[in-house]
């Protein structure tokens, strides 16, 4: 018996017009597919990171607030200003409540004044004159004893939160729950 050997010739035909539409076609629908699962996978991916608006901030230790009644600190990161009174701390949102424009402090008048329609606040947020319905939103806020991670003081209803004895306390502020000021008469 002799070996028999096989081979296999292939046909090389230029592709017709027909073929390559099809290949282009189906080219592009599987780039179409790629980019809308990737779209698609960062959508899904968490926009904010710790420490960030939408999450938990740690602020720092009480010893780190200003003094009482002191101009409010402008935490623009976290679209916050923190505001020490003589009720307590609190995280008052960086948004007018009338349209949605960004607010200043204003050093010489001691308020809030927001630039657009001139709505004005007290230095806890609470409505003074304007077009806004409500007072200023604010956020949860909570003091925790950094050694034994308990909770010395919180506020889950945007109330002023009285500032611990323990300097050493860490202050965090939840800007994921935001609490609607009271409406005004």
């Amino acid at each position: 018996m002799a070996d028999a050997k096989s081979e296999v010739t292939l046909d090389k035909r230029p592709m017709n017009r027909r073929e390559f539409l099809n290949f282009a076609w189906l080219v592009s629908l599987g780039f179409l597919t790629v980019n809308l699962g990737g779209v698609t996978f960062l959508f899904a991916m968490p926009r904010f990171k710790e420490g960030e608006f939408g999450g938990i901030y740690t602020y720092g230790k009480v010893s780190d607030l200003p003094p009482v009644d002191t101009p409010p600190v402008n935490l623009p990161k976290v679209k916050m200003w923190l505001s020490n009174t003589s009720d307590g701390v609190l995280g008052i949102y960086k948004v007018c409540t009338h349209l949605g424009c960004l607010y200043n402090w204003n050093n010489q008048e001691g308020k809030f004044i927001c630039p657009c329609h001139g709505s004005q606040f007290q230095a806890n947020g609470e409505y003074i004159l304007g077009p806004a319905p409500r007072s200023l939103d604010r956020f949860a806020i909570q003091i925790v004893d950094p050694d034994t991670n308990t909770v010395l003081a919180e506020s889950s209803d945007g109330s002023p939160v009285p500032v611990p004895d323990n300097p050493n306390a860490v202050i965090r502020i939840d800007t994921g729950k935001r609490v609607q000021g009271k409406r005004h008469a």
